[in-house]
């Protein structure tokens, strides 16, 4: 539950560089692309291109030179235990791990539910408990509906 609970921490900042590292990869591709036929062979999201020349084309991530048709691209990513956490987090039904986020997210709804269960209904404690996560329930909500 800790690695749950600390990589959906960590993809709150998945839009920054906190905790990230650069690294380069050289890739060798076809000589002479055009911009739009480099996108297509790097596959990168949201591709875009800065300036071409006749020699090379500039990207926000690298570059690529027309005569050689080599690709340099500047990525920033995790290190090698945060990075397996975030994929843990992120499995789609395409992975094989996602039985893990499914059976995680049942025990979760267990726990909270089974929090209930502890306290005599007649009890303080368990109509505190249910003012609580009233609140809790409303804020919620409204967090969901006036979020953007």
């Amino acid at each position: 539950m800790a690695v749950y609970a600390l990589s959906g921490v960590l993809l709150i900042f998945r839009t920054t560089d906190f905790l990230k590292f650069e690294y380069t990869s050289h890739r060798q591709l076809e000589a002479g692309l055009n911009g739009q036929g480099l996108g297509e062979q790097l596959r990168m999201r949201g591709f875009s291109v800065e300036q071409e020349t006749d020699g090379k084309i500039v990207f926000p991530q690298g570059e690529y030179n027309k005569q050689t048709g080599e690709a340099r691209v500047t990525n920033k990513d995790y290190p090698f235990p945060l990075n397996k956490m975030v994929k843990l987090h992120k499995a789609t039904t395409n992975s094989p791990l996602f039985f893990m986020n499914i059976a995680f997210g049942v025990a979760l709804l267990f726990f909270v539910v089974s929090a209930f269960l502890m306290f005599i209904p007649r009890a303080l404690p368990f109509k505190n408990g249910l003012k609580i996560a009233g609140v809790g329930f409303v804020f919620a909500v409204l967090m969901v509906l006036f979020s953007s």
